[in-house]
């Protein structure tokens, strides 16, 4: 009995063991489970509350882009987003659905909101100047379910406004330099596409070099890169970037190491204006805050002045004819382009391979500046009272087009070609001095002209070869694509055959131009990146940004400013091999003027990007 006894109490405390085992891990895993729910929830919560940080941060960013400055109040501090306290506009309490969350976010701007800053050595475009904007950003995720709080984070921001007139180039595309002669090129340099350097004899580049892609020493169209030097400066000495080479080379993260971020590839693309910028319309920030809206209308036969809405305001035709200046201003000319060809719908050649091919005729709204400007300020602007001196977004800001049959072709291919290139252009004269010849007229502060349809720029603009000249002001051309006619330019030479390239009668002269440019270039290979590699069609590089017409073998043009491209044309489409010209000698170099804010163009186009400052998790 006493041994059934201790057997049946051994059984019975193992029993109550075993029980307690089993209840001890059931509560272990229970609590488990709930913690691994709680966790998840929490990581939900996180992430979704960072999602707010981002959204919050990304719609400062767009306001900035659409070339406004965020404005509005945020929520006080006690209790924010409680109650009336949700703050105004562009800070105000907003709250998204996510994940199952509640996000609620504001925003909080720096008192001292902009600075003007020097961008430091060692980051990413150093050396440039910049308007920052420093804001902080709130976000709190609710669970949606049991109310609760699950995350709470704060992102501090430097929104930074960067005018891409600061760069001797900047382009939103593949960017090839590849100089016959010497070339030396100051200023900082960077692509959204790929970047190709190489040179016949010396290239030397004085500024940080960035790209969103890669950098290849060599060309694009062909398999080819020359031994010839290529050297980019870093703090201390100006370096070789691959100093032998027989084919193009694509140059790694390591080979660049010695430059001390001087040259830096895969960095992030840069968010641009979109090309749209340059129609007359309600989506182009030129066409709706310009000055003067000068059009010529074809079907008409009237150079018009347009408001906003495209609706007339005044016809020069009419309302000027008593006075001369005016009605000198403006005239229409016929210029033969040997580059813009009649070229078949399908085409995706260059003409250089049709011999039928042989140029086309332009229609041109050729416009006296300095005869415009004199215009202005006789005729009290039109009676509306408006001064030459305006300081209204900077300076002046003038829009000349044409409206005519084929004035905004179709790309009906999606190739970026337009089926019918443009028969349409603006010219522009007596640019020297960008100023009225009237004694005691005010001097503008700036300008910017710009055009959808492709300029010509005929003599010196903003420049002399002078050397006691001294009337520059802040200037800037943004069009389809950009010519550049000499000093030694005259009518006569407009009409030289179609089917000529005899550039006997068209020999230039030593040449002056001071103004940012921003225009459409081609693409090599006719496709951006590397399916564009070794297709034997070349967009002449850089060194041929400007569209020339002219033998100028002897002579020089003397540039300062900012090459700008961020698309091909939208209205031309002249391959770079179908030209009938010689080169100049090139004496570029960016516009160290530019540095200082006061000094860019009226409504400079920039981008925008975001440094994140610091980042916290309330607890």
């Amino acid at each position: 009995m006493k041994q059934k006894g201790f057997t049946l109490t051994t059984v019975l405390m193992l029993s109550t063991v075993i029980i307690f085992i089993v209840a001890t891990v059931s509560t272990i895993l229970i609590f488990d489970l709930k913690g691994s729910a709680s966790l998840r929830a929490s990581t939900t919560g996180f992430y979704s509350a960072e999602a707010g940080l981002n959204l919050r941060a990304n719609s400062l960013r767009e306001v900035f882009v659409g070339y406004n400055v965020p404005q509005g109040e945020p929520p006080t501090v006690n209790e924010p987003c409680v109650g009336l306290n949700q703050g105004t506009f562009d800070f105000r309490c907003q709250i998204y659905n996510l994940n199952g969350r509640r996000i609620l976010t504001y925003v909080r701007p720096d008192p001292n909101n902009p600075r003007l800053i020097t961008i430091p050595r060692g980051e990413l475009y150093q050396g440039l100047s910049a308007q920052e904007y420093t804001y902080t950003v709130f976000s709190q995720a609710f669970n949606q379910e049991s109310g609760m709080l699950e995350a709470h984070l704060e992102l501090k921001l430097r929104s930074r406004l960067v005018p891409l007139f600061q760069f001797a180039a900047f382009y939103n595309k593949d960017l090839e330099i590849l100089p016959g002669p010497n070339m030396l090129l100051s200023g900082p340099v960077h692509t959204n596409g790929n970047l190709y350097l190489d040179s016949n004899t010396h290239l030397s580049i004085q500024g940080q070099v960035t790209t969103a892609r890669n950098l290849y020493r060599g060309r694009k169209n062909a398999n080819i890169c020359r031994s010839n030097s290529v050297s980019v400066s870093d703090p201390l000495n100006l370096r070789p970037v691959l100093p032998t080479c027989s084919t193009r080379t694509l140059i790694t993260n390591d080979q660049l190491a010695e430059w001390n971020g001087m040259i830096q590839t895969n960095v992030d693309n840069l968010t641009v204006p979109d090309p749209g910028m340059l129609s007359p319309s309600a989506n182009s920030i030129y066409w709706q805050r310009a000055d003067l809206r000068l059009v010529y209308n074809f079907f008409s036969n009237a150079v018009e002045i347009l408001d906003q809405n495209r609706q007339v305001m005044q016809s020069m035709n009419n309302i000027f004819r008593s006075n001369s200046t005016c009605s000198n201003a403006v005239r229409i000319r016929t210029f033969n382009n040997r580059r813009e060809t009649q070229i078949p719908d399908t085409t995706t050649v260059p003409p250089a391979m049709n011999t039928n091919i042989l140029g086309r005729q332009i229609t041109l709204m050729d416009v006296d500046l300095r005869g415009l400007l004199t215009c202005l300020h006789q005729t009290n602007w039109l009676n509306t009272g408006k001064q030459l001196n305006d300081n209204s977004d900077g300076g002046l800001v003038f829009f000349f087009t044409v409206f005519g049959p084929n004035s905004d072709p179709l790309d009906s291919n999606g190739n970026g070609l337009p089926d019918e290139p443009s028969p349409f252009g603006v010219r522009l004269r007596n640019g020297e001095s960008i100023s009225a010849s009237v004694a005691g007229a005010p001097k503008p502060l700036g300008v910017t002209i710009v055009s959808d349809q492709a300029v010509y720029i005929w003599g010196n603009f903003n420049g002399s070869l002078d050397p006691n000249w001294n009337q520059w002001i802040p200037a800037a051309i943004l069009a389809d694509s950009i010519n550049v006619l000499s000093n030694n330019w005259s009518e006569g030479k407009d009409t030289l055959p179609l089917n000529s390239c005899d550039l006997s009668s068209r020999i230039a002269s030593n040449t002056v131009i001071q103004a940012a440019f921003l225009a459409g270039t081609d693409v090599s290979g006719l496709v951006e990146g590397e399916n564009g590699h070794d297709i034997n069609i070349y967009n002449g590089g850089l060194e041929n940004y400007p569209r020339f017409h002219e033998d100028w073998q002897g002579k020089t043009l003397v540039y300062r400013g900012s090459f700008i491209s961020l698309n091909r044309p939208l209205k031309v489409r002249g391959f770079w091999a179908s030209q009938c010209y010689w080169p100049p000698t090139r004496d570029w170099n960016y516009d160290t003027r530019f540095n200082n804010a006061a000094n860019l163009p009226p409504l400079t186009p920039r981008f925008v990007y975001q440094k994140q400052e610091l980042y916290l998790r309330h607890f």
